[in-house]
């Protein structure tokens, strides 16, 4: 039995998709009810529609905020806790990011779909 010698030229990865095919459940029901959940707070909106503009500290996001630093923290904890948010150290700094690239488009499009209802811009696909 010979082995053929593996090509050192592979087809790169398939890109990952942006829809996923699927007929939901009670479950995946459950937990996209849970994500909207999470979003539904204007604070929580605020700050992870801050980290779909890139990953930020604490202080970062407490600059533009209006509110104190441990709110701040407070909603930050809750929204790693649910798994929207992850976080890494960079030295003394916590840096926060959003979890992944649904999550950034869902954001966007909610505060789109929002403008659109506040302005009167016509619809669009």
């Amino acid at each position: 039995m010979s082995s053929q010698p593996k090509s050192p030229f592979q087809a790169p990865p398939e890109a990952p998709s942006l829809f996923h095919q699927v007929t939901p459940d009670t479950e995946l029901l459950d937990t996209a009810a849970g994500t909207l959940r999470m979003m539904a707070e204007p604070t929580r909106l605020h700050l992870l529609w801050q980290l779909a503009q890139g990953p930020k500290t604490v202080g970062e996001l407490v600059e533009t905020a209006t509110m104190p630093r441990t709110v701040v923290s407070q909603h930050l904890a809750k929204l790693r806790l649910s798994g929207l948010v992850d976080t890494r150290k960079d030295g003394r700094h916590v840096i926060y990011s959003l979890h992944d690239g649904h999550l950034i488009r869902l954001i966007q499009e909610t505060i789109n779909h929002a403008d659109h209802q506040i302005t009167g811009e016509p619809t669009h696909d």
